[in-house]
């Protein structure tokens, strides 16, 4: 049987989230130590090996005057990162980016994507090409793919409009009624093509990070997203082995 996640993991997750969300702003100082580890229920010990992590990740720094917030952190949302915030906040975006979408059609796809929903020959998906950035800071390049009949549901699909791409995931789901019960990543690094380093202010050619997403319900897929990140900027994950088999 596995164990739990230790509590340095769980305390520096609720931290990161709240940097993530905004909750705690760049720059901003955090309580003192003793005072925080009180808040969370933990040792000042634990509270330690939890600051640790966040500051080797980049999301925080200390020095005499005490802990805050880093100032633009290295560090981006994962395709995991950014679901659970739309269904948890109705915004992919983290606290202080931004969004343009650049293309949003119904088209032909691609073999491969039309493989994927399980289509016949000749039918149509939703398109989305869309971008992040924070200040001037290029964050990332995403293209997002789903079912065509989705957009009679949410016309906000094939719509350029920054006020509701944020959200758009959580208004499939409330809008068909289907949910997303899981999903999987795949990611590597690559060079840039002369789109991609356009989008992210690269010279073509300079690594990135890419990485593609499934999610689906018990009907098919719902949503398939591609994406990239800059070279300098890093993702975490988190996973917990409660589901997997005893190896006793």
């Amino acid at each position: 049987m596995s164990s739990p996640e230790h509590p340095y993991m769980q305390v520096a997750e609720r931290i990161r989230r709240r940097i993530l969300d905004g909750v705690l702003k760049e720059g901003e100082k955090l309580p003192p130590v003793r005072e925080l580890a009180k808040q969370e229920g933990v040792s000042v010990a634990t509270l330690g090996r939890s600051l640790d992590q966040l500051q080797v990740e980049g999301y925080i720094t200390t020095s005499r005057r005490g802990t805050f917030v880093a100032n633009a952190p290295e560090v981006a949302p994962s395709g995991y990162d950014r679901i659970t915030r739309v269904l948890r906040t109705g915004s992919v975006l983290a606290e202080g980016e931004t969004m343009i979408v650049t293309n949003a059609e119904l088209i032909k796809p691609p073999q491969y994507v039309a493989e994927i929903f399980d289509l016949e020959d000749g039918a149509q998906v939703v398109r989305r090409q869309w971008h992040t950035g924070k200040g001037q800071q290029r964050t990332g390049l995403f293209v997002t793919w789903y079912p065509a009949h989705f957009a009679a549901a949410v016309p906000e699909l094939l719509s350029l409009s920054r006020a509701s791409s944020p959200g758009l995931l959580l208004k499939i789901q409330q809008a068909t009624g289907r949910q997303v019960a899981a999903g999987r990543d795949d990611i590597h690094g690559r060079d840039a093509d002369a789109r991609e380093a356009n989008f992210l202010g690269l010279r073509t050619g300079s690594p990135i990070l890419a990485g593609v997403h499934r999610l689906w319900d018990d009907q098919g897929v719902i949503e398939y997203g591609e994406w990239c990140l800059p070279y300098r900027l890093a993702v975490g994950y988190e996973y917990s082995f409660e589901a997997a088999p005893d190896a006793s």
